[in-house]
């Protein structure tokens, strides 16, 4: 299968720069395998399409400031990070904690071995290990105190790349920090949101509470990897970039219940299906409470073993999240409702408009 399979026309001005005004206000399209056409409905309506019995899955991963500011030590030029993944646990080693993180460097130099960022007003010393194939770099970071609470006061949310209004305005900043994040995010790790749990506010949670619908979590933390293109002519030649995932015993339980009684497992976005759809691929279909990495890519065919429907974003041309809900729903059926969503006009992309596929 080729990736050229997976594009189509998208206009530029319908990729949201910012979330709309009212988190839970968001329009829903609604996709029934089981039936033609579509429907145009909005985020609330969610409560009429799920069931009593049903259970939705989230991923309760939190985005934390991974984006950092700073300049050289030798020639004060301009630098930033982004922290990707911790390489080695933070430690304290008299007044200074000390760890290391695999991080993106952007500068309008190379990052060299050796070389020293100074970030947080000088707060934050960040040397530069080592570098990688793909150009991140090993960095060891020197505080007076935890990373993490610098990172709170210093650090920036590091939002899409194809948002391209001012990322460091402090007004959009704060906006940021509030609505790129799920109302219900505990594990921090993620310098990604799961987008498709951007909509959900406690009124919705409550009106399907009410219904019958419960709700379990999955926590995987979303890395850049989900914005990386798929370079390869063909699709099965594209490799994932791995990312943790934790499983609960209450998770799996409450899964196991709503299969015995008939009701469906409803995932939240693409990262609770990647996790749902890893853990039964190794585990004879079942979920079980576990941990590990996942690099799953879910392209057509592929047959679901853990997830019955999808809410989920719009999402980019050839990209690995468009292979994945055209597994869901066909490839054929998912190009004709992107084409519908462009001529109603829907919004794109992290802080854009859902679909709901049944």
């Amino acid at each position: 299968m080729l990736t050229a399979d997976f594009d189509y026309p998208l206009p530029e001005e319908l990729i949201a720069q910012v979330p709309p005004e009212v988190r839970g206000t968001s329009r829903m399209m609604v996709l029934d395998r089981a039936k033609p056409g579509i429907e145009h409905r909005h985020i609330a309506d969610i409560v009429d399409y799920l069931r009593a019995g049903d259970l939705l899955v989230l991923n309760n991963t939190r985005v934390f400031p991974a984006r950092v500011l700073g300049t050289w030590e030798d020639t004060g030029g301009a630098a930033e990070l982004l922290l990707l993944n911790c390489l080695e646990q933070e430690r304290r080693d008299g007044e200074t904690w000390c760890c290391v993180w695999r991080c993106m460097c952007g500068s309008g130099r190379k990052a060299r071995v050796g070389h020293t960022i100074l970030c947080g007003g000088g707060t934050i010393r960040a040397e530069v290990l080592d570098k990688d194939e793909e150009g991140n770099s090993a960095v060891c970071f020197r505080c007076g105190e935890p990373l993490m609470a610098l990172l709170e006061r210093h650090g920036l949310t590091p939002v899409p790349p194809y948002i391209h209004r001012d990322k460091d305005d402090p007004a959009m900043a704060r906006l940021d920090r509030e609505r790129y994040q799920t109302i219900y995010a505990k594990e921090v790790g993620a310098v990604a949101a799961p987008t498709a749990g951007l909509h959900f506010t406690e009124a919705i949670f409550a009106a399907l509470e009410a219904k019958g619908v419960r709700r379990a979590f999955v926590t995987l933390h979303v890395g850049p990897g989900t914005f990386k293109p798929v370079k390869a002519e063909r699709v099965e030649e594209h490799k994932m970039d791995p990312e943790t995932y934790v499983v609960s015993e209450e998770t799996a339980r409450a899964i196991a219940e709503t299969r015995a009684n008939g009701g469906r497992i409803v995932a939240v976005g693409s990262t609770s299906v990647r996790t749902l759809e890893t853990v039964a691929a190794l585990n004879d279909g079942k979920i079980v409470a576990t941990h590990g990495s996942s690099t799953a890519f879910i392209y057509p065919p592929y047959a679901f073993r853990a997830v019955d429907a999808m809410l989920t974003n719009f999402h980019l041309p050839q990209s690995t999240l468009i292979m994945m809900v055209s597994a869901l729903a066909g490839r054929e059926r998912i190009l004709e409702a992107y084409r519908e969503a462009v001529r109603e006009r829907y919004r794109f992309f992290s802080y854009g408009d859902c679909m709901l596929i049944l």
